[in-house]
């Protein structure tokens, strides 16, 4: 075979390897593992840690297992604090948060790389100025996000809603909608939205984050966990953990809000139906 020949051939199989590797790769890794029966082991785990399993109906189970499947084969969990991770921990995270995917593709958890589980909530310094005094101390937290493609959770906070499908808060919602709403770039309160989205959601979240705000202003007894007027980014966030957990109760106080979230996670909570 001439030189000239060769490097052509050596160059084809390069630049196919190349388009495999950057377009292909992933959707073959992926199918590939869904391949393999999902462990029984697992999924008696989602019914002991994740009270909306038994309330979906097969197709939604099967969805939830084929995303749990992908989050296990593909995130990296840590202890910190000397926490040891295992598979009850694991399934309890990836089960709670493969919930906000049940209408929606996992690729909108492609960034997310690692998950950091402490054993309880965890202190983070703190440092603000006031004009010319510096403070100094700790914030105590459950959770955090971060746009790196990191999760940090306290294991006391998943287990509290593990327990009861109706529990207020939930910490594993929480965080892992504010990487939804990184994927544009920034935590804003409105991730990446279609163009029927786009143009309701700034006037009904505008309005409802407005309405929450004053509620607190008058100290009046407000619809959502007050943490949600803290900015917009902790509005949706929270608003996803109630539409998950209280569905009911934000359809009846905010339906335009309720109808938003269902056409954005492409499901309705309400309708998780025993079998």
């Amino acid at each position: 075979m001439q030189p000239v020949t060769l490097f052509l051939v050596f160059a084809a199989v390069v630049l196919a390897a190349l388009i495999f590797w950057l377009f292909f790769y992933r959707s073959w890794r992926r199918q590939r593992e869904l391949d393999s029966p999902f462990p029984p082991r697992w999924r008696q785990l989602l019914r002991e840690q994740l009270p909306h399993y038994a309330h979906l109906n097969s197709n939604q189970q099967y969805r939830l297992e084929q995303c749990v499947q992908l989050f296990m084969a593909e995130k990296t969990f840590y202890g910190c604090d000397g926490f040891t991770i295992n598979d009850r921990v694991r399934i309890t995270i990836a089960g709670h948060a493969c919930l906000l995917l049940l209408g929606r593709s996992f690729s909108h958890f492609d960034d997310i790389r690692s998950i950091l589980v402490y054993p309880d909530v965890y202190k983070v310094p703190n440092r603000r100025q006031d004009g010319l005094v510096v403070h100094q101390g700790n914030d105590v937290r459950a959770g955090e996000a971060w746009s790196a493609g990191r999760v940090v959770l306290a294991w006391t906070s998943c287990e509290e809603a593990s327990k009861d499908r109706h529990f207020p808060h939930n910490v594993v919602l929480h965080e892992f909608a504010h990487q939804l709403d990184y994927l544009d770039g920034m935590a804003d309160g409105a991730p990446p939205l279609n163009s029927e989205l786009s143009d309701d959601w700034p006037r009904i979240m505008t309005a409802a984050f407005n309405d929450l705000q004053q509620a607190m202003y008058y100290q009046q007894r407000p619809w959502l966990d007050p943490y949600g007027a803290t900015e917009p980014a902790e509005f949706f966030a929270v608003l996803t953990e109630t539409f998950y957990q209280q569905p009911q109760h934000l359809q009846q106080q905010q339906p335009q809000v309720f109808d938003l979230l269902c056409r954005y996670y492409r499901t309705d909570p309400r309708q998780f139906s025993t079998r």
